[in-house]
């Protein structure tokens, strides 16, 4: 997903080396066909998020990419992979803009599930590896290092002030929402491909 929207952004005006990345995404898509989502059979409606954001990414305009992977007890149900359309400042500013879109679609789907009779009384846990954006989240005060961020951002705070959401620490190795963020090596993606719970074909027949 990372790797579509990296070339997509350049189809107005592609070059050489653009075609030369779309074509390695094909040749990843013809060895992988016997890779897929799998959904084990389970009673959790447990709803938790991760969330990660790499700074400044794109090298054009210095923007950040904002990731995003939401699971329903141990399946995966939703995922994002986004462009930040405000440049930051900081790894932390980029990390909580990532964190507030990253509420948005937690909020939605906690408001589906409660129209399917499911209802979620805790905190929804929203799994971040940057420290300081769990800080700011946390903080009612707005200070010369957060006043600039967009007060769109900010509706955030108000969500983990009234308990509805919660930022919880998750180390980088962890940080799942990572693939959709930056190029991984081979290794950290094959694992993190693994969290994400795609599996071959091969494995569960």
């Amino acid at each position: 997903m990372l790797a579509v929207g990296l070339v997509a952004r350049y189809q107005a005006t592609p070059k050489q080396n653009h075609l030369l990345a779309v074509k390695r995404i094909f040749r990843y898509l013809q060895g992988t066909t016997q890779y897929g989502l799998w959904y084990p059979k389970g009673k959790s409606f447990t709803l938790t998020a991760y969330t990660d954001a790499d700074w400044a990414s794109c090298v054009d305009d210095r923007k950040s990419t904002s990731g995003g992977a939401f699971y329903l007890g141990e399946s995966l149900v939703a995922w994002l992979s986004k462009k930040q359309t405000s440049i930051s400042l900081s790894t932390a500013e980029a990390e909580y803009i990532a964190a507030a879109a990253c509420c948005t679609q937690v909020m939605w789907m906690k408001k589906t599930l409660q129209d399917m009779k499911v209802s979620i009384d805790e905190p929804i846990s929203i799994k971040c590896d940057n420290t300081s954006a769990i800080s700011i989240s946390k903080n009612p005060v707005l200070h010369s290092k957060t006043k600039h961020i967009p007060i769109k951002y900010h509706f955030l705070r108000e969500q983990v002030a009234q308990k509805i959401v919660k930022l919880d620490y998750v180390s980088t190795k962890e940080q799942i929402a990572d693939i959709f963020t930056k190029p991984l090596a081979r290794e950290p993606f094959e694992y993190l491909r693994d969290k994400l719970g795609v599996v071959s074909v091969d494995t569960i027949l």
